[in-house]
């Protein structure tokens, strides 16, 4: 079952529920998935799913950090917003798995000491091994942690 599918079948329970702000974020998930699958003129992957998952809730986390602390109604809206995308959303991997992912592409590499010089053969490594499933910002992050000079 595609996740627009799944959204759908989530917006039309909370129809039912009565629930309009779920409904509403829900419909606003809806419109991206399938916005993308238009534009796309085919189904798309769960990869591709994902991505459109993490989109929304990144917009919605900026909405958040752009909006002045008066307008709360806006603030509470995205908050909300974010809550139900999340749902949807893959788990994210951990500092822990994400260490596991860097050693084996060191491993790979043969790569014991490595500088901010081999991080591009790194990340051309890792990213593909990735993508989809950690926060490419904390990735990066862990990532220069091993530097060495």
């Amino acid at each position: 079952m595609s996740k627009v599918d799944t959204v759908r079948a989530a917006m039309m329970q909370a129809m039912k529920d009565k629930d309009k702000p779920r409904k509403d974020a829900l419909s606003l998930l809806l419109s991206a998935l399938k916005a993308k699958q238009i534009d796309k003129r085919a189904d798309l992957t769960e990869e591709e799913e994902n991505a459109v998952i993490f989109h929304e809730i990144k917009q919605a986390q900026e909405t958040i950090d752009t909006t002045p602390a008066e307008r709360t109604e806006i603030i509470e809206e995205a908050k909300l917003r974010m809550n139900v995308y999340s749902e949807f959303a893959p788990k994210l991997m951990d500092e822990g798995e994400i260490r596991n992912v860097i050693d084996g592409v060191l491993a790979e590499l043969e790569l014991t000491a490595p500088t901010a010089r081999d991080k591009g053969k790194i990340m051309k490594m890792l990213m593909p091994k990735v993508k989809g499933k950690a926060d490419g910002g904390l990735v990066n992050r862990i990532l220069t942690s091993y530097f060495k000079g």
